[in-house]
């Protein structure tokens, strides 16, 4: 199990960390996110084996129009046998991309059909039983924690509030304390006042601590509970990682017809880009990103400070000016997950890490909209990024 990290000063800690209450839906949602790549896989898949069909019959097409003109065509011998090699190569290529065509839309997409009826239980009234099970597993491991973080929340603000109160007492106990024509049981009041606050600021104080206490007291129960349903969807996860694998393999398997070594060296890389799936990797990246491994602002004593008043003048100027200058361009801020080479001249090109604005939302081929540093504007994937 793991232990609590250090506190940190991460901004948006308590809005994105898995161990937060609700944060886990992005898990839960990877039920109807991989039942959707199959989905995708298995029309995209298709749509490959009408392109091998029309390539066939294309083919085939051109080959039986020229087989009567070479026939009788003035060429004799080993020209018009070279002649007629051509047309021969073109229906054995026929032959072959319609033997593909068939074992795209009868292995691959009928695999993936197949497998995702399996292992996808779909519900009466809509979603996956995998998904609801997880649901459930994570909201009964949250319930007595998200309990705990709320009483912790109104004990902290309890304080704060009368720890607000005591510093107003003190200065004007202060003031009382500097001013001479200020009479001597007016004075002996507000001290009253202020020694009145002071205990009741230590109650709460104390009763903040103890709340505190408790909440990270149960915080490595509630760790484990959390967890252990994690490892499960992990599994589920790691089921479906290796099965798109193979998916992706034989698909690779039954493209892959190369003959010269420009073509070989394509799908050479294809296969051995497929062939580098690899699920343990994939599945800690995931939980580094969306999972366990997430840095968090794990509960502790917040001292109350007051609130420091804004000063005017220059600071102002300059916070204006930065508010003025943010405003120029109007978007989102987005970081490419991986290297994008642009293939039109109206495409950013980008390297992974590098972060750039969003400035349209992804249209329905899913392409994004967006503008870098220099003012270079584009379209782009918008699966290879992710909003910072």
């Amino acid at each position: 199990m793991s232990t609590l990290p250090a506190n940190n000063n991460h901004e948006d800690a308590n809005h994105r960390s898995f161990w937060m209450p609700g944060n886990y839906q992005r898990t839960v949602r990877r039920t109807e996110d991989a039942f959707q790549a199959c989905s995708d896989l298995a029309t995209c898949i298709q749509e490959r084996a009408r392109v091998e069909r029309q390539y066939a019959v294309q083919l085939k097409e051109w080959s039986n129009k020229w087989k009567p003109h070479v026939d009788s065509s003035p060429l004799y011998g080993s020209l018009q046998k070279a002649w007629q090699c051509f047309l021969s190569s073109a229906d054995r290529l026929a032959s072959l991309h319609a033997s593909i065509c068939r074992s795209l839309v009868t292995e691959d997409a009928e695999r993936l059909r197949v497998w995702q009826k399996d292992n996808f239980t779909k519900k009466i009234f809509g979603g996956f039983k995998e998904a609801q099970d997880a649901e459930t597993g994570y909201a009964r491991a949250q319930k007595p924690w998200t309990k705990r973080l709320k009483k912790l929340d109104k004990a902290k603000r309890a304080y704060h509030k009368a720890s607000r109160k005591e510093h107003a007492a003190r200065e004007r106990e202060s003031q009382a304390q500097a001013s001479q024509n200020m009479a001597a049981d007016k004075q002996k009041k507000i001290q009253e006042d202020r020694e009145m606050v002071q205990q009741e600021t230590h109650k709460v104080r104390t009763r903040y601590e103890k709340v505190l206490e408790e909440t990270n007291r149960y915080a490595p129960r509630y760790m484990e509970e959390m967890e252990a349903v994690f490892d499960q969807s992990q599994d589920e996860e790691r089921k479906r990682i290796i099965f798109l694998k193979q998916a992706f393999l034989s698909f690779d398997k039954h493209l892959d017809v190369t003959t010269n070594d420009s073509v070989k060296e394509v799908y050479g890389q294809l296969h051995d880009t497929v062939a580098a799936i690899d699920e343990h990797e994939d599945l800690r990246w995931w939980k580094n990103t969306h999972g366990p491994g997430m840095p968090t602002d794990w509960p502790h004593f917040q001292e109350w400070t007051p609130e420091k008043k804004n000063k005017k003048g220059k600071e102002v100027v300059g916070e204006k000016a930065t508010l003025e200058k943010s405003a120029m361009i109007v978007g989102v801020k987005v970081r490419a997950l991986y290297d994008y080479v642009g293939q039109e001249t109206d495409e950013l090109s980008f390297k992974a890490g590098e972060e750039f604005m969003k400035t349209e939302e992804e249209d329905d081929q899913g392409w994004c909209r967006g503008v870098k540093d220099g003012g270079l504007e584009g379209l782009y994937p918008a699966n290879y990024v992710e909003v910072v």
